[in-house]
């Protein structure tokens, strides 16, 4: 009886390369938009890196500038500092207003300065507000002010909020669309072995015994699914980077890892489940149901 069952199950080759196919074009949907997430999100930890705090010095002390300039660069906020003389200061502002005052002026009106750029996590108005509070109260005597792009850092973390959750929304969405669009391949590749599944359940086998075989073979279909979609995923990137070499910049090995890791769960994860769901239900059908 057994014997036969497995015969049976040998003979079964039902096609799994529409299903295959299949799966691994919607996890290469899954995976593209979790590429653009964590690149967006690199994207814009980037713009913040770039905004410069510039603490505005009173003395001209070296020694105390240099001070001022190690407590900084100590700072766990702290990403890059700098010293900024009277002519760093005035070709600082040339580049960044694309003229030169000194054909106008004499002397050179800049401030000395001990600039710093602060990590993502800290460039936000609380932060950097605390951080201004800080330095003031520490060196309010070698220190005339402290100044950054308030309305820029403000901007940059409504913007970040908002897309933050767009991206929210479209993922639920598209997880669900997924999730769904896997599990009906799956329980139309498994269609094909209804009968199969119930010859089997009526010569005497056990459900342990039907579910294995067909679970095996979901994981080996779910890692080639996978394996098409991150290979497909990892071609696009490569070109993608080529077309623009700041997403190579921005590339962070740890977060692609984790990307191609979940495409691998959730391809052998939702094509196990949907099997076994698949198995249980013609199971319980009567023969003549399965017409």
């Amino acid at each position: 009886m057994t014997d036969s069952a497995k015969m049976s199950l040998k003979r079964s080759k039902p096609n799994y390369i529409y299903s295959i196919v299949g799966v691994a074009l919607v996890l290469l949907i899954m995976g593209i938009m979790g590429w653009f997430f964590l690149n967006i999100n690199a994207v814009g930890n980037t713009f913040k890196e770039d905004i410069r705090v510039s603490a505005y010095l009173r003395t001209l002390n070296k020694d105390t500038i240099g001070q001022i300039q190690a407590f900084i660069a100590e700072r766990p906020y702290t990403k890059t500092v700098t010293y900024v003389n009277k002519q760093s200061a005035q070709a600082i502002w040339n580049k960044e207003n694309s003229e030169d005052w000194a054909k106008i002026l004499d002397s050179n009106p800049l401030p000395e300065s001990i600039d710093f750029y602060a990590k993502a996590e800290y460039v936000n108005q609380d932060s950097l507000s605390k951080i201004a509070t800080e330095l003031m109260a520490r060196y309010g005597n070698q220190l005339t002010d402290l100044q950054y792009p308030k309305s820029l850092v403000t901007s940059l973390n409504e913007r970040a909020s908002k897309i933050g959750l767009i991206f929210l929304v479209v993922a639920i969405i598209l997880c669900s669309i997924v999730i769904i669009s896997i599990d009906n391949t799956i329980r139309l590749a498994m269609f094909s072995n209804r009968f199969l599944i119930k010859t089997m359940q009526m010569v005497g086998a056990t459900r342990g015994f039907i579910i294995k075989p067909l679970t095996i073979k979901a994981i080996i279909n779910g890692l080639i699914s996978s394996g098409i979609a991150i290979a497909l995923l990892f071609t696009i990137v490569s070109w993608a980077e080529s077309q623009f070499p700041q997403l190579k910049a921005i590339r962070d090995f740890q977060h692609t890892l984790l990307l191609y890791g979940g495409l691998i769960l959730m391809g052998v994860g939702i094509s196990v489940y949907s099997t076994h769901r698949s198995v249980l239900k013609y199971l319980k059908m009567k023969l003549d149901d399965l017409y």
